[in-house]
């Protein structure tokens, strides 16, 4: 086996699609794995920053904040942007799980973290201090 060259490893084509079939919303979405910068954004969506450091995450919408990057038209560009998270996120909850859990996959989003997706994050550290994700959210 031989070591790839910086210029094979840019040149490769390596975010994978999959047709996702929705019957709620009466057809077919393409979806399209988050790239490295892609992913780190969709993270940092979810950070709670307080004097500069991250102090816990905020799950609101995750999964429309997930499906917003990953849904992509016929022309491989996003169809909908940080406005639309929020509606997106009305939408059916089984589909949007259905679609979520493709986009995780394709995303390499492991299991532990899409199942912290909406629970109780527990402790965090806090420099000296140990808080919880409640006594975060009181402020």
């Amino acid at each position: 086996m031989s070591l790839l060259s910086k210029e094979a490893i840019l040149a490769a084509q390596d975010l994978p699609s999959e047709d996702v079939e929705v019957p709620e919303w009466g057809g077919t979405v393409r979806v399209r794995g988050l790239d490295g910068k892609g992913r780190d954004e969709y993270f940092m969506s979810q950070a709670v920053i307080r004097g500069g450091q991250v102090v816990g995450q905020d799950t609101t919408n995750a999964s429309a904040k997930l499906l917003a990057r990953c849904i992509v038209g016929e022309d491989g560009e996003p169809l909908f942007g940080s406005e639309h998270i929020d509606l997106l996120g009305k939408k059916s909850a089984a589909a949007l799980d259905r679609v979520f859990k493709v986009a995780s996959r394709l995303s390499g989003l492991t299991d532990e973290e899409t199942e912290a997706l909406g629970k109780d994050s527990g402790p965090i550290l806090n420099g000296a201090s140990t808080l919880t994700s409640a006594e975060i959210s009181a402020g």
